[in-house]
């Protein structure tokens, strides 16, 4: 069982989608590889396929990453095992595969999307996190998932992403609600994973004072910015 050290989010720099360029695509095998070969953390984005598969790829379809638009949450495994990512020869991995290859070599950061809304995403991380030896991070842009993890999964390190979320289709009451963090008492997140777009931020400089580890996201150089905070994820322009 997994025992949580904060610690290990101090003065962080977690790759974001993994080390990426050209030739090794976000979130790709190659991405992974090349950041577990620079000792970089690395985060990754997991959705759940119609048969409970966990893969990795930031959107809810494939056309961006691959040409061919599949809907994720309608789709087997099979449906999309052969589609390669931005012409190369990279696929887009299983979530087992990528434990595979990391193998506690560095940390992993994973973000559980939300397309699919019930809890079979966080039982079927489970299964496979629990196996697992390395050090890790679930986080989620949902405050319900992360409560799913309090109440089920406490040893895991959990925490909350938050952004004014502009580009999601919702509610402004709710959008309000989650970027000012109303479901922190249920979640009790051991992070705070927050948009630096939205900086500055009283109530988060209050958080980070209380020694809550606040992670910003997403820096678009791991170079140019000295942080006050825990830590940073970062991509490379």
């Amino acid at each position: 069982m997994m025992k949580k050290n904060m610690d290990i989010l101090n003065n962080i720099k977690i790759a974001h989608r993994g080390l990426w360029n050209d030739k090794y695509p976000e979130n790709s095998m190659g991405a992974f590889d090349r950041a577990i070969n620079n000792g970089i953390p690395v985060e990754l984005d997991v959705h759940i396929l119609k048969d409970n598969t966990l893969v990795v790829i930031h959107d809810d379809d494939t056309y961006r990453m691959t040409g061919k638009r599949v809907i994720l949450k309608n789709a087997v495994y099979d449906d999309i095992k052969d589609l390669k990512l931005k012409g190369t020869k990279y696929k887009i991995p299983t979530l087992e595969e990528v434990l595979l290859l990391v193998n506690g070599k560095v940390l992993i950061d994973i973000e559980i999307k939300i397309d699919v809304f019930d809890f079979s995403i966080c039982h079927e991380l489970c299964k496979l996190l629990d196996k697992y030896k390395g050090s890790f991070l679930v986080k989620s842009f949902n405050p319900i998932y992360i409560w799913w993890f309090r109440c089920n999964r406490s040893n895991y390190m959990r925490g909350l992403l938050v952004s004014r979320l502009g580009w999601v289709k919702m509610s402004k009451i709710l959008k309000y609600m989650l970027f000012n963090m109303w479901f922190n008492s249920l979640a009790k997140p051991d992070f705070i994973s927050f948009d630096y777009r939205d900086l500055p931020n009283k109530k988060i400089d209050k958080l980070y004072k209380e020694g809550m580890p606040i992670l910003i996201h997403t820096i678009k150089d791991n170079n140019v910015i000295d942080l006050k905070y825990s830590g940073y994820i970062y991509e490379n322009e």
